[in-house]
């Protein structure tokens, strides 16, 4: 018999399905094991990046990792270690295949249901590889389980009445854990000296201008949120090259935006050359950012 009997995708901060196995049991224990998963699936931002939860005849596990978890319904006879193996190789077939902004924007339930081909393909892996040929890989989980235990529930703690919590269940409020993003480069050290340069320009000039047009006048206040909404914008553009964000892409292009529209409207204030180096500084950082991807996996579990 299977150990792994199936398995999803959802969407971390409201528990949307993003995809899920075919399902070919139903019986009546299985789908009960079902109706819980989903009621945890909603409350997955409580917990910890790993949990189960416990019955006596299937037991949930999930992983999570940013915006996205994968859960899995396994028999009791499944080791928690191959169980982690599998929803952490799940992980990183789900991220790879698809953007983190389409994730995000997801609208209806199962928008990546072509994704259960995948699903099925790795837990036929390990459902049917030999144990001993994932030996590395499941004693790795093992090792990072015993120095950070999973959160353990109960399947019973898995049941929310009228969206309150029924008592059993403890609250979480530790972070999932973070992304790793690939080692800085030295071209991503220039542009974030010449990003902080340029929000250090913009900040002393619209300081300066607000000083002087509370004396004088308030027509300049225009020229005052110029300055200061691409010192934001250069800050951010630096928040987001060193650390991972959902919606990168969205978020970098509006910071652009803001930069250009800015010091287009500062053409008064500033020449061309010193525009275009704002300009060209916020376009530089903005590749560093889109360029900076996730670290690859370490290891694939015997995959």
């Amino acid at each position: 018999m299977s150990m792994i009997l199936f398995a999803c995708v959802v969407r971390v901060r409201d528990g949307l399905p993003l995809s899920a196995s075919t399902d070919f049991y139903h019986t009546q224990d299985f789908l009960e094991c079902r109706r819980r998963l989903k009621t945890l699936a909603l409350r997955l931002a409580q917990y910890p990046g790993r949990g189960s939860a416990e019955g006596c005849d299937f037991s949930i596990h999930f992983s999570s990792l940013g915006d996205v978890a994968c859960m899995a319904i396994c028999s009791c006879q499944c080791p928690a270690a191959m169980a982690f193996c599998f929803l952490e190789t799940l992980w990183w077939e789900f991220t790879a295949s698809y953007d983190i902004t389409c994730i995000g924007l997801a609208s209806r339930p199962y928008a990546f249901l072509e994704f259960d081909s995948i699903i099925q393909k790795v837990k036929w892996h390990f459902n049917y590889v030999s144990s001993t040929q994932m030996e590395s890989s499941l004693e790795k989980i093992q090792e990072e389980l015993q120095f950070q235990p999973p959160v353990v529930l109960t399947l019973e703690d898995t049941d929310v009445a009228n969206g309150v919590m029924n008592g059993h269940t403890q609250m979480y409020l530790e972070p999932a854990p973070n992304f790793r993003m690939e080692p800085v480069t030295a071209l991503g050290v220039l542009s974030l000296v010449l990003n902080i340069m340029c929000a250090a320009l913009n900040l002393i000039r619209g300081i300066h201008l607000a000083e002087h047009s509370l004396q004088v006048a308030h027509e300049e206040i225009g020229n005052i949120v110029a300055f200061f909404i691409p010192f934001i914008a250069c800050i951010f553009q630096c928040y987001l090259y060193l650390f991972y964000s959902p919606a990168r892409t969205m978020k970098v292009v509006l910071m652009l935006l803001f930069i250009c529209l800015g010091n287009m409207y500062l053409h008064g204030l500033r020449n061309l050359w010193q525009i275009l180096f704002h300009i060209g500084v916020a376009f530089l950082s903005s590749y560093q950012i889109l360029t900076r991807q996730l670290q690859e996996k370490q290891s694939d579990c015997g995959v």
